[in-house]
């Protein structure tokens, strides 16, 4: 893996609205109420965390229609220029997607593609892509027709499904890459029989970071620098990060986190483009012309293999 694979240039954020507070989806209540202006100013400050990275950052409108709209990475996945354009599977965040479509392709320039089969499902969060390879998780948020999506989508790579079980939310809640041939991953039961389901269909091999708690396995890795949560959120992960990583930097996004946020999930990142287009807030969205066609998944490969390049050997 090579790190340029995690250069990025741009990021696609959106900023936090009212009704985060009370209607965002969340698999359990938190202890406390989520305090909406300390979500706010976390959030500024993890825009921030990208900026110092050497990000450019687009921060779109909050959207009070769409409680979760904050969790952009559901939206898309972009790998090397092109966006496959997410089909949410809570019904409640379809209507998200399009400011995130008309964004990508109208201010960022990046080829769109999209999802035609009507039952297809696809939440970004369960995309985890290593730079040499793709995981889909298939979860009760993304279906195996979604998966198919992202096969299509970035042919050039082997894309291979990892099945999640039902009290998960998305395969990234507990692996993610952070650095180089690096793999994070929770210390639970549910993340360690994702790492050997990775582990068993993979075409390279990686190294693995252990952490104590899985929602430390969520990271985000940038321009060469790894993002972990804070140490007040990870007090038993913390060390191991300060221990085994030599370029960092944390984000405390305790509030967000009630709302079952994670890093990752905060933002879209994006590699250079040759004519960015000002970048504007306002935006409409309008029907695109091209589908892509996904009849041609086969089922019964053995590892839940999608596709497979020939060019690509386990070592």
């Amino acid at each position: 893996m090579s790190t340029q694979a995690f250069k990025y240039h741009f990021a696609v954020v959106s900023r936090i609205p009212n009704s985060f507070k009370d209607h965002a989806l969340r698999r359990k209540e938190p202890d406390q109420p989520i305090d909406i202006d300390l979500a706010r100013r976390q959030h500024e400050e993890y825009v921030e965390t990208l900026r110092r990275l050497g990000i450019d950052v687009l921060e779109l409108p909050h959207d009070e229609r769409h409680p979760d709209c904050v969790f952009v990475e559901d939206c898309a996945v972009v790998i090397n220029g092109t966006a496959l354009i997410c089909k949410p599977g809570a019904p409640s965040r379809l209507g998200e997607v399009a400011v995130i479509r008309q964004t990508l392709r109208k201010e960022l320039g990046l080829k769109i593609a999209e999802i035609d089969k009507e039952q297809a499902t696809l939440d970004g969060g369960d995309v985890l892509w290593t730079g040499k390879e793709i995981f889909v998780g298939v979860s009760k948020r993304t279906n195996i027709m979604g998966a198919q999506a992202v096969a299509k989508a970035f042919p050039e790579y082997p894309t291979m499904t990892v099945m999640v079980p039902n009290e998960a939310l998305h395969l990234k809640s507990y692996i993610t890459v952070a650095g180089k041939d690096v793999l994070a991953v929770g210390k639970s039961r549910i993340a360690q029989q994702l790492l050997q389901s990775i582990s068993e269909s993979a075409t390279y091999s990686y190294k693995t970071l252990t952490l104590e708690e899985d929602t430390a396995a969520n990271t985000v890795f940038a321009n060469n620098v790894v993002v972990h949560q804070s140490d007040n959120m990870i007090p038993k992960s913390f060390p191991i990060f300060e221990n085994k990583l030599d370029t960092r930097v944390t984000c405390d996004f305790s509030e967000i986190a009630k709302a079952d946020g994670c890093l990752s999930s905060l933002c879209l990142l994006i590699t250079k483009i040759k004519h960015p287009k000002n970048f504007i807030t306002t935006l409409q969205d309008d029907d695109l012309q091209k589908h892509v066609n996904l009849d041609y998944l086969d089922t019964s490969s053995p590892g839940g293999t999608i596709n497979r390049s020939t060019m690509s050997k386990k070592k």
